[in-house]
């Protein structure tokens, strides 16, 4: 069974809404109506109701019993706008303003996850990842305990011996540009958290970097070094260790001459990347060379679930994000 198979299995044991501001885009459409035949989560549609239904039908799709819902003709559009409002009055927020903003479907999903009316959100198929973090920070917040928010991709490696038999967490690569040495902590901290509700076996963090234990020193390298040292101290009884090389971090053979004795080394299945041009082209050349499913930009550190998608997606990418999404949902405290 495949990773994502696996997580569709564990969403169906306890179903969470997922609520998808982008009803007029097709492969929302098309993902719910995937959803829906596999029965792994309930979905909310945002958008105008006809548009969407003579959409589906142009496309054969039947949105019979799929909830569709346009912001201002919902029956809460007054309450939450009221709650948007007192909760962002001291930014200068006017009553006006808020009922204004709400009719924008991304941030009224954000406020029906903040009321409960909704377990997760899933966006970003025809919209910016600023136009998903933005409202998600103003009305959402950071999750208790974390410093940060951060993002990362779940990676399946087909015919891969490495990492959790070919799947790994690679992060941050879609959302802090250059994180210091603690940013770079929190955010290894936030990747274990992910891995083992995603993924439920044990993380196995590397620091990547150029350098494996000293064998080039510079500003970049320091980083790491002292990212690893933080992490220990703020983690410690995380399996952990850097700053590595990725072929030491992965490959056993190469971590014994490398990094003899290290606990993380040839066995990572998380890896931390020292900045976004890093983690973001290592993501896309394991994804298109090795032909690897990538889940993701997926969030971590927000209160509740909300996960960007990449506007290049396919209405099955959007299926697995939903999955990943509601069992974050199911993890939530």
């Amino acid at each position: 069974m495949s990773f994502i198979e696996k997580i569709k299995e564990k969403a169906k044991k306890d179903l969470k809404t997922i609520v998808l501001p982008e009803g007029n885009d097709i492969r929302t459409i098309q993902a719910v109506d995937k959803v829906r035949k596999e029965a792994f989560a309930d979905v909310i549609v945002l958008g105008n109701k006809t548009e969407i239904i003579n959409l589906a039908k142009d496309h054969n799709i039947d949105m019979t019993g799929v909830k569709i819902i346009n912001p201002v003709e919902d029956i809460h559009y007054e309450k939450l706008c009221n709650e948007f409002y007192e909760l962002r009055k001291a930014k200068g927020m006017t009553p006006e303003k808020a009922k204004e903003t709400l009719k924008d479907e991304t941030y009224y999903g954000m406020m029906m996850v903040k009321a409960g009316l909704a377990d997760g959100l899933v966006s970003g198929a025809c919209h910016s990842t600023s136009n998903t973090l933005r409202p998600a920070l103003q009305i959402l917040k950071t999750a208790p305990g974390t410093k940060l928010v951060s993002a990362f991709f779940v990676m399946c490696v087909p015919d891969c011996e490495y990492g959790e038999n070919g799947i790994f967490i690679f992060s941050d690569c879609g959302l802090n540009e250059y994180p210091d040495a603690d940013s770079l902590a929190e955010i290894a901290i936030s990747s274990s958290r992910s891995f083992e509700q995603l993924v439920g076996t044990e993380p196995k963090v590397a620091m990547l970097s150029y350098s494996t234990y000293g064998s080039a020193t510079s500003p970049l390298t320091e980083k790491v070094v002292e990212a690893t040292k933080l992490l220990k101290e703020k983690a410690p009884k995380l399996t952990c260790d850097g700053e590595l090389q990725l072929d030491a971090a992965i490959i056993p053979e190469i971590a014994a001459s490398k990094a003899p004795g290290s606990p993380v080394a040839g066995k990572a299945n998380t890896l931390i990347f020292p900045d976004l041009d890093a983690g973001n082209i290592g993501y896309k050349l394991v994804q298109r060379l090795a032909k690897a499913e990538a889940y993701g930009p997926l969030c971590q550190g927000i209160a509740k679930p909300v996960n960007d998608l990449s506007r290049g997606c396919s209405s099955d990418d959007i299926v697995g994000v939903i999955a990943i999404t509601a069992v974050q949902a199911q993890n939530q405290k």
